[in-house]
């Protein structure tokens, strides 16, 4: 395998989105092809390389993983390692992350065309899909660590895009300090990681991390009672947590629809919040190396299954039209965290991949709603625009029955109900699937309810809406057919998908339709989806929809604590924001009130030696020294005055000398 072509893949959008640093505000073709070319070469490149992980046969069962390490650091006798990984896993997901930006890149076009900082922008786009490739095709850990930072980074510029709004500002922050707080444990659990295993590679001809030596030391280890390997999970988990918002740690996400919708999709869809997912699916064996029933597995399954219910519940009551998506989208991570949890990481991999194609149509058709309303966000001031939008509605309707799990035709379909089945199947507990259970409910309820509000009724807006242009509507047609195509490899008759991330070759077979328990969960799956659409229906679609939401009319306290999002940020504030704000004021009156008192009290004693230290040297060491010198200097004038320079001086000196000597001579022999 030619690993040049491999490391291209994402190093292509990064240089790009250096070029496109370089440029002036006004050359936005050129920004615009530079990095929807080069994203164009990479998303290419990357379905060579799907291929050729579809391809790859080195003559023994299992999986194949095909990898390059090379020495990035040496230190004493050790050498850090990086190194690109090409295998079933990397194959698909670079593959969809390549083409679901690539066309998000080309919606942007047309998106923020009238805005002035569209160079930068691309910038941005670039960078942001540069670093989640490197996470895609990374082979060790540290270098997963290091594009991982880089995706914060991009998406703190995405979301703060626009930074003269002030909440477009506070979010960014708020993104990039709440998803640090999941990357310090993710840090920790790297450098534990490498104690234990000696290593950051994840393959490295037996001597990886994820492969059995290491996984086998791991699991034997004990510390405070629990296997070091799950240990080393949990800490994992917590930046996958906060890079997937799942509880606590989602509170950044939905927040994050201040950036323009463009990002909104691309974030919230198949990138930076599939990067957690992806991130436990890449490190599984570690999860489960003391079994599918560990404790680092139970916390999974439990934080995902309860972020789908508790966001799903929020969703319901929200009324801006990218914010209803953006809880769907923490409900939809929390499925995906559900079904690695209870042990079937090519599940959550098959609603990840699923859920980029439907979740982006839906985030890029909501742009293109807003477009076309004059940048309306409240699905209150919508209202029939199926009539005025016909593509934008066809498309967002298949996204909607997709994210909802309509029977048989919808990719999301499939894919919910292999989680709710792996989930049924789950010996360890029965809850984690009646939670999923109700946030399936809960998701054909509310999409039905933004359907109705959005596309059905009397238009109650101000603007005369708008189809959006064809450089919008043509990937939303593109992400539309994806989101029903995706279906075939996913039913349980066909289910390639599973079949390929397990290295194995898939075959038709109507006995996935008859495993135990399937039909039952798929008639229970349908049922729900049914009741869901139909009292949404019932209750938004059958009447005149005005400003005041019917079930806020039926229920009010309940209707407005899901409004004010279960008040988790108030909670927050009230708590741990309060609790470091008074920490932080207690620090600066212990650096005012004490630090600063000593260290005055030592620049005063300061002052007062060196004053000391002067005096003694004026007056003591000067003065003495000086009169010294001064004696000298005369004695030496004196003498000096001996030394005129004249003969008959010296002849007369030394005469008298001798008078002198010869009177003393005399004198002693007397």
């Amino acid at each position: 395998m030619d690993f040049l072509l491999i490391a291209l893949i994402p190093l292509l959008p990064l240089v790009a989105a250096g070029l496109t640093a370089l440029l002036k505000r006004e050359q936005k073709a050129l920004s615009a092809t530079l990095v929807i070319g080069a994203q164009t070469v990479a998303c290419v490149l990357s379905l060579w390389a799907l291929l050729l992980a579809m391809c790859a046969d080195n003559g023994e069962p299992g999986l194949i993983h095909e990898f390059v390490n090379f020495p990035w650091l040496t230190f004493g006798h050790e050498t850090l390692k990086l190194g690109l990984l090409v295998d079933p896993l990397s194959g698909v997901m670079g593959a969809m992350v390549a083409f679901v930006a690539l066309l998000i890149f080309i919606y942007s076009h047309g998106y923020m065309k009238e805005d002035r900082n569209y160079t930068r922008f691309y910038t941005f786009l670039g960078l942001f899909s540069g670093a989640m490739l490197g996470v895609v095709y990374s082979n060790s850990l540290l270098l997963t660590f290091v594009c991982w930072e880089l995706v914060g980074l991009a998406s703190y510029l995405l979301i703060g895009f626009w930074f003269f709004k002030p909440s477009a500002a506070a979010a960014a922050k708020k993104a990039f300090l709440t998803t640090r707080v999941g990357d310090m444990g993710l840090m920790i659990g790297m450098f534990w990681l490498y104690k234990a295993a000696g290593t950051l590679l994840f393959y490295d001809n037996g001597a990886g991390c994820l492969e059995q030596a290491a996984l086998a030391t791991m699991a034997k280890t004990l510390v405070g009672g629990l296997a070091l390997s799950n240990i080393i999970a949990l800490l994992i988990f917590c930046g996958a947590a906060g890079k997937s918002g799942q509880f606590p740690l989602h509170v950044w996400l939905p927040d994050a629809m201040e950036g323009p919708t463009p990002v909104s999709a691309l974030i919230h869809a198949a990138t930076m919040v599939a990067a957690g997912v992806y991130l436990v699916a890449r490190v599984f064996p570690i999860f489960a190396a003391t079994g599918t029933h560990s404790i680092s597995l139970i916390v999974v399954a439990s934080v995902g299954a309860f972020t789908a219910l508790f966001a799903a519940l929020i969703a319901v009551a929200q009324n801006d039209i990218k914010r209803i998506l953006a809880y769907s989208t923490v409900s939809q991570l929390g499925f995906m965290m559900l079904a690695a949890g209870v042990g079937h990481p090519g599940v959550a991999m098959l609603h990840l991949i699923a859920h980029a194609f439907f979740k982006a149509l839906l985030f890029m058709g909501a742009g293109s709603v807003i477009h076309g309303v004059h940048d309306e966000q409240d699905i209150r001031e919508m209202g029939g625009l199926r009539r005025f939008m016909p593509v934008t509605f066809v498309t967002y309707s298949i996204g909607m029955l997709a994210l909802a799990g309509f029977p048989v035709l919808f990719s999301g379909f499939w894919s919910k109900d292999a989680i709710l089945h792996a989930a049924h199947l789950w010996p360890v507990s029965q809850l984690p699937f009646y939670m999923a259970t109700a946030a399936a409910f809960l998701t054909a309820f509310y999409m039905t309810r933004q359907m109705a509000y959005v596309f059905f009724g009397q238009y109650r807006g101000h603007a005369h809406p708008h189809e959006s242009p064809a450089v919008m509507t043509l990937p939303l047609v593109i992400l539309a057919a994806a989101a029903i195509l995706m279906s075939l490899p996913a039913t349980p008759a066909w289910p390639a998908f599973e079949e390929f991330l397990k290295g194995e070759a898939a075959h038709f077979s109507l006995e996935g339709l008859t495993e135990p328990g399937f039909l039952q969960i798929a008639l229970t799956s349908t049922a729900i989806v049914f009741l869901g659409i139909g009292l949404g229906w019932l209750i938004y679609g059958r009447k005149p929809l005005g400003a005041v939401d019917p079930i806020q009319t039926a229920a009010a306290p309940a209707f407005r604590a899901l409004a004010n999002r279960l008040y988790i940020d108030e909670i927050y504030d009230a708590t741990v924001i309060r609790a470091l704000h008074g920490f932080g004021s207690l620090a600066a009156w212990i650096d005012r009130q004490i630090l600063a008192g000593i260290v005055s009290a030592v620049a005063a004693l300061s002052f007062f030696v060196s004053a000391v230290s002067n005096g003694i040297d004026r007056f003591v060491i000067n003065f003495g020294f000086d009169n010294s010198c001064n004696a000298l200097r005369e004695y030496g004038g004196a003498a000096a005055s001996c030394e005129g320079g004249r003969v008959q001086g010296y002849l007369r000196l030394i005469a008298l000398g001798t008078v002198i000597l010869l009177a003393v001579i005399g004198w002693l022999l007397v």
